[in-house]
């Protein structure tokens, strides 16, 4: 069975229409790469370019290594971490990891569920 196609250009650009917090929302592919998506125009990024390259390295092997507990766990259905300076989720959609960064204040209850039934109305 061939993994579903998605348009991450419609996906990312409908996300960053759902909050005004949102500063950021990207895909990233299994080996760290930004293949779509990027920063909201007018937001002054929290890091430069390199650090992005090594966050989105470290996002992939993060994911690769939670996939180790699905068969007991089941899939992930998104991550959240919490910082002082931003939120950060992040969703597998096949093999790629959408990313999104909003404010620290963002509502993380809301949020996960109104970016997943974006991805899922695709």
């Amino acid at each position: 069975m061939s993994a579903k196609i998605y348009d991450y250009a419609k996906i990312c650009n409908s996300i960053l229409s759902i909050d005004p917090k949102i500063r950021f929302v990207g895909v990233i592919n299994e080996r760290g790469r930004l293949v779509a998506g990027g920063m909201k125009d007018n937001v002054e990024p929290l890091e430069n370019e390199k650090d992005d390259e090594t966050i989105f390295m470290e996002l992939a092997l993060r994911v690769k290594m939670r996939k180790e507990f699905d068969k007991q766990l089941g899939s992930v259905n998104f991550a959240l971490a919490s910082r002082e300076r931003a939120l950060a989720i992040s969703v597998i959609i096949n093999d790629d990891i959408l990313y999104v960064v909003s404010e620290p204040d963002a509502d993380y209850g809301v949020l996960p569920k109104k970016i997943l039934e974006i991805i899922h109305s695709e």
